[in-house]
């Protein structure tokens, strides 16, 4: 792996920079102008910074070109982000380099820099939160493409994650865009990388159930629960006593994340459960109201008004 390494490096290796450093060698021999030496040495200077930097531009796109083998689509676009600002890096950093060694002074250069760069960084801030967030994203994953995701009220599958924004298809077939601060600050829930799926629901019987029949519909619930081979059962209890039901409350777990699994898995337990509570002569209840009339003896009434 190392030598694959070297030898795509020095593959990198310019023919011209090395006649420049030939015919540098070559000159020392040799009673020169000073002016002719200065731009001997000149040249060799910006000869080999050139090729100090086209070796480390390709270590970078070596590292790169892993990375974003292992990475998915995310992080693809992340890494160009990332190799684009170290190959900005470095070649300012050989260029400033070259001209120092030239003799030119480039203190002040760096100094206005700086101050273009403030500049250009206020102006631009909004657009450099949102990139530096798209590499906080690539690096961190709270995400990837093709991930279910929910970022508030609004949920979709991950589609691209850009520079800029991210975006995702919805549910019902839009397409959301987010810019990347907006998610990097937000409490995202990601249900791809959810192992098992744990579902709450509850059902009410009429009041006129006994308590035997009571008791005996727990049991059918883990019967019923006990057979569904994706699920597993956590509990089940007589919860409460409703308005117009007595509650039961079922907890279980899916044992696949995938939502249409869920589904299947609850439909068959609310028709088992239908099911054997018909045999049982157990009724649903459905919110109901009793009114109970209380019809009062003439006497009564008028005695109430003489006595008001």
């Amino acid at each position: 792996m190392a030598d694959d390494v070297l030898a795509e490096v020095l593959s990198a290796t310019r023919p011209w920079v090395l006649a420049v450093v030939a015919v540098v060698l070559g000159a020392r021999s040799l009673v020169l102008p000073d002016a002719v030496a200065w731009v001997l040495r000149a040249a060799l200077t910006v000869a080999i910074a050139l090729q100090i930097a086209l070796w480390g531009n390709c270590l970078l796109a070596r590292w790169i070109a892993a990375r974003q083998g292992a990475a998915a689509g995310a992080g693809a676009t992340g890494y160009a982000a990332v190799h684009f600002i170290a190959r900005l890096l470095l070649w300012s950093l050989v260029a400033l380099l070259a001209l120092d060694n030239l003799g030119i002074d480039v203190t002040a250069l760096v100094a206005s820099l700086g101050v273009g760069g403030i500049a250009v960084a206020l102006a631009v801030q909004n657009i450099l939160g949102d990139i530096f967030c798209s590499l906080s994203i690539v690096f961190d994953r709270p995400f990837e493409v093709g991930d279910f995701i929910i970022v508030d009220d609004l949920m979709g599958t991950v589609e691209q994650i850009g520079i800029k924004t991210t975006r995702i298809r919805s549910l019902g077939g839009e397409q959301l865009v987010f810019s990347n601060s907006d998610l990097v600050g937000s409490r995202i829930r990601n249900y791809k990388r959810m192992w098992e799926r744990r579902v709450v629901f509850s059902f009410g019987v009429t009041y006129q159930t006994p308590p035997e029949k009571l008791e005996r519909l727990c049991d059918i619930v883990r019967e019923i629960v006990g057979g569904i081979e994706d699920a597993r059962l956590d509990r089940v209890h007589f919860a409460r006593f409703g308005d117009s039901a007595l509650v039961f409350e079922v907890v279980y777990y899916v044992r696949k994340p995938d939502y249409n699994v869920y589904m299947d898995v609850q439909q068959a337990i609310n028709l088992s459960l239908m099911r054997r509570c018909r045999e049982e002569g157990v009724e649903f209840a459905y919110p109901t109201q009793t009114l109970y009339v209380q019809q009062c003896e003439p006497a009564e009434v008028h005695g109430g008004r003489d006595a008001s």
